[in-house]
């Protein structure tokens, strides 16, 4: 039986501004208000076996699923995953990365969904002209989206062409995260306080500068 509580599929408005950091976050929160949680990347291009996204959503989990439903898609170089899928010899499909996270809603109460990149990294750049991207995934799975903004110089541009962007999709922005990647930035408050403003979406939490650790 899918959850009551649904699901979320959490997006950044760049590469390397902490969306797994803050999936992770979620996770636990939900495991310690007692549901069922899972975390999903649907998409992992060149994660090392050290020093691994898909494992700390596990750690931050607790239901254990087989590997081809909590990360389908595994692609062995750091490139934008159509690159990286070209270079591996496949072609990135959304109906099994749908398919797999259904099944992770029958299994679980609630499963965070990490995207791939920014909203609209390119996912499969077809022969005959057809581009599929990471806001067309987002489309497929229907889920709210947590949009993370991380703080640094340009953030304020990213933030409302991700979230125009969402809304353009016909998603619902439940929510964004400020998550503050660069401990240097000046005026950073007036960025949070900003993005209050003009987001038309709540803010959620407002993360410190976090040292990435493994799990």
């Amino acid at each position: 039986m899918q959850s009551e509580l649904g699901s979320l599929f959490v997006i950044g408005t760049d590469t390397g501004i902490g969306k797994t950091h803050v999936a992770a976050h979620l996770l636990r929160g939900f495991v310690a208000a007692g549901h069922r949680a899972v975390g999903m990347k649907p998409i992992a291009a060149g994660t090392a076996p050290d020093d691994d996204d898909v494992l700390r959503l596990r750690a931050a989990s607790n239901v254990v699923v087989p590997a081809e439903l909590d990360s389908p898609v595994r692609l062995p170089e750091p490139l934008s995953p159509h690159l990286a899928a070209q270079r591996a010899g496949v072609a990135i499909a959304l109906e099994p990365i749908v398919a797999a996270c259904r099944e992770l809603q029958r299994r679980a109460d609630v499963v965070v969904v990490e995207g791939a990149g920014g909203f609209l990294v390119p996912l499969d750049d077809r022969p005959d002209g057809g581009l599929v991207t990471g806001a067309d995934l987002a489309e497929a799975l229907g889920l709210p989206v947590v949009l993370v903004v991380g703080l640094r110089l340009g953030c304020l541009n990213h933030a409302l062409l991700t979230a125009e962007a969402v809304r353009a999709r016909g998603l619902t922005l439940a929510g964004w995260i400020a998550n503050r990647i660069d401990p240097d930035m000046p005026c950073a408050d007036d960025n949070v306080a900003f993005l209050r403003r003009h987001l038309a979406a709540p803010l959620l939490a407002d993360l410190p500068f976090h040292a990435r650790s493994t799990p």
